[in-house]
């Protein structure tokens, strides 16, 4: 994962992996880490993400609480194809408001 704070609040991730269950204990924690840090946005980028499960949508839904509960802006950027199909599946497009961006070389 790759984190950039700008002096304006806002926190950039971009996570270059899978989420699945097999990593989602370490993403949760740094998600969390950076939710307490007292950022005014957080802005996560989800291009590299190659797979992503229950356990991978389970911490986007805890993120979007998070960000209600505390009061910070979250931002999903730049979905990878593997984010789009399961928010499509799952519907969670509209959930999270954030623009899908769907490329003319998608499959």
């Amino acid at each position: 994962m790759t984190v950039k704070v700008s002096h304006d609040g806002t926190v950039q991730l971009a996570i270059h992996d899978e989420m699945t269950i097999y990593n989602a204990h370490s993403l949760k924690e740094m998600f969390l880490d950076h939710c307490h840090s007292g950022a005014q946005e957080l802005q996560i980028d989800l291009s590299a993400v190659t797979e992503i499960d229950s356990a991978g949508v389970q911490l986007l839904l805890l993120l979007k609480l998070e960000a209600q509960k505390r009061g910070f802006i979250l931002r999903l950027l730049r979905h990878s194809e593997a984010v789009i199909e399961v928010f499509e599946l799952l519907k969670l497009s509209i959930y999270f408001g954030d623009p899908i961006v769907i490329h003319a070389n998608w499959k």
